[in-house]
Parts: structure tokens; sequence; C-alpha cells
């Protein structure tokens, strides 16, 4: 039975690059009504404020998308223990590092709190099951592991890295390691074997075990980290971190920590996960037609099939198309095949350099 305080952890610090046009800069995925009325932000803290025991959320995000998520909290009708700025963005495990001290300070006495970390921009389909995964990892933090979640594959995926999964261990199993994104043999391999899982990003562990694994593998970090809080100033909702963060080595969870520490083990998710990362993986989330499409707008598609196409400020007429993604805005349009999806960040780098985001 969970009894300890859950602090949800939302990591809002992404860009969003692969879903260009639509996400921009100043305004990244997270933030907009992907797959149904609400952001994926809003979408995230809902189901963090579902886990048994949490209490209220610990948001992470870029400074300049401080009101975006004062606002959408508003929207919501709730507040967050904290909103802490970054400076600039470092990664995953300087963010977390600075959640759980923050989450030491302002935890009552003699506690210690779990702590789970959710990327902001991640849709889950089946909630039951997302929250029968969160109650066994915190039992396995509460008895001291690091907890990463493990997706159960349904396909042979090359844009995700995959984690190898060791013995059982009651509701968890040990994670004997972490690896790279493969190539589509490989990852076929990965699937048919049924040992290996997708990599999903999101963590449970008591804020102190987390602090001390860091100290033990990333001493540098942790000390920028806790400089970075000690000096921090806050102005009404926000938390704005000193200037020590800006020093602070950028590097992910996993490669700071969990590939480090004899504390990970991995418990398994099976609940209609995507990281939406791409315009494919968004079309895979949606409810499609008949013939395979999603359409949103003023869409006109005619012997379409496979196809998301979004028309958000003109009408689009498609025609005999198979397997595309056409995404208008009001200053951009993209046209490609569903097959280049992993490939638009070069084209939003492109335009960014433009001034165009």
């Amino acid at each position: 039975m969970v009894t300890s305080v859950v602090i949800p952890v939302i990591l809002s610090g992404g860009s969003g690059t692969r879903l260009w046009p639509l996400s921009r800069k100043e305004r990244p995925k997270q933030f907009l009504p992907l797959v149904g009325d609400r952001s994926l932000f809003q979408e995230t803290v809902l189901r963090a404020a579902a886990i048994r025991d949490s209490a209220s959320p610990l948001v992470v995000c870029n400074e300049a998308h401080r009101f975006l998520v004062a606002e959408q909290l508003r929207e919501l009708g709730t507040g967050a223990r904290a909103i802490a700025l970054e400076p600039i963005g470092k990664n995953t495990a300087p963010a977390v590092a600075v959640a759980a001290l923050l989450a030491e300070q302002s935890a009552p006495a003699g506690s210690d709190p779990v702590l789970a970390a959710f990327p902001a921009d991640h849709v889950i389909l089946s909630r039951p099951a997302f929250e029968s995964a969160v109650s066994a990892a915190v039992e396995a933090a509460e008895q001291g592991h690091l907890v990463t979640f493990g997706v159960v594959p349904t396909r042979p995926e090359t844009g995700y890295g995959y984690i190898l999964r060791g013995a059982d261990r009651r509701r968890w199993s040990d994670l004997e390691k972490f690896v790279e994104k493969p190539d589509l043999a490989t990852a076929e391999g990965y699937v048919s074997s049924g040992r290996y899982l997708w990599n999903s990003g999101m963590f449970v562990f008591r804020a102190s075990v987390y602090l001390a694994e860091l100290a033990r593998h990333a001493p540098r970090m942790l000390e920028a980290t806790r400089r970075a809080v000690t000096e921090a100033t806050v102005d009404s909702d926000f938390t704005r971190l000193g200037a020590q963060f800006a020093h602070c080595p950028a590097d992910s969870i996993d490669y700071a920590v969990m590939e480090k520490t004899e504390k990970a083990v991995v418990v398994s998710l099976d609940a209609g996960w995507n990281d939406v990362g791409s315009w494919s993986a968004l079309h895979d989330v949606l409810d499609k037609n008949s013939a395979g499409n999603v359409l949103r707008g003023d869409v006109l598609a005619e012997r379409c099939r496979n196809s998301y196409i979004s028309a958000n400020s003109r009408a689009i007429a498609a025609l005999g198309l198979d397997g595309v993604v056409i995404v208008e805005t009001e200053d951009s349009v993209l046209v490609m095949s569903r097959d280049e999806a992993q490939n638009v960040k070069q084209v939003a780098d492109h335009f960014a350099k433009r001034t165009r985001g």
C-alpha cells in the first residue's frame, strides 16, 4: 500500500521541434491541445493528480514559458507546489535535481517524499493501467529503488531507446541495461524476444535516494543545482533559479544516474503510451476515419489514405495521397511522407534561423 506523499514533477522544458510548424519555440507541443480539448501539459497534470496520496505538482520549465504554465494551471483550477524556471535547458537530470531539492525544502520535517517525474508532452490512453504501474513504482521507491517505466512495445520502433528487463522482483523487474535507438532489424529482434521495453523517460524515486546517487555519480551537477536552488528568488508563483544553474553540466537522468546506479529497477507499462515525438506518432494515437486518415480543420480529402492533414487558417484539398502529413499554419505549410517524420527537426531548425520560429 502506498504510504508516502508522492510529489509529481512535471518536466516541461521540451521544444517539440518534430511537430513543426504547429509546435514553435514560444509555444511548444506540450502546451498544445493535440489529442483533445486540453493541452498535453494539462493532461499530464491531471494524470498526476489522480495518483493516490499525491500532492500538488512541482513544475520545472523554461523561463520563457512561465506564463503559459501559470495560465494552463489556472484553467484547470489547480496550483503548483512550485514553478521552477530554468534560465537555460540542461536536460532532465539537473531539472529533477532541482525538483528534489525544492521538495525536500517544502516537505514536513522528517519526511522523505517520493518524486514521480513525468515529461509534460506524453500521451497515455489508459488511466487505470498507468495508475497501477505508478502504484508499483512507488512501492519499489519506498524500498530504496530508482524506478523507470519500460513501455511494452507494440511494434519494432527505431525512434526509441530500449531497456533490457532482467529478473522479475514482485511488481517490478531488475534493469539489466539501457540500449540506444536500434536499426530496424535489431528492433525486430528486441520485440520478438519479449525482454525489451521502450524507454519512457518517466521515473519514480525518493528525493533523498536520487540526490545521494547524483552525489555519487555526478557530484558537479549536484553542487551546481544545489547552489542554483540556494540562490533562487521567489517571484509570485515562480522560483527563479540562481545564475549557477548555467554552469551545471547537462545530462539526462539515464546517463547521469540510471546507467551507473545499482538501485535501478523497471516497471512495465502497458497503457497506450506515446511520446508524440512526431507527426506520424500523433497520427497513431488519434481516431481515424475508415480510410485511416486524421483530418483536422477545413480539409477535403478525396482518395487519400493513412494520412494526417491539418488546416489551421486556410482550406486544404488533397487528392489521391497515401501516407502523407500536411500541416498548414498561418505562416508555414509542411508537406511530407509519414516516413520522413523523424527529419522534421532539420526543417524547423532551418526556418528558426530565418526567425520564423
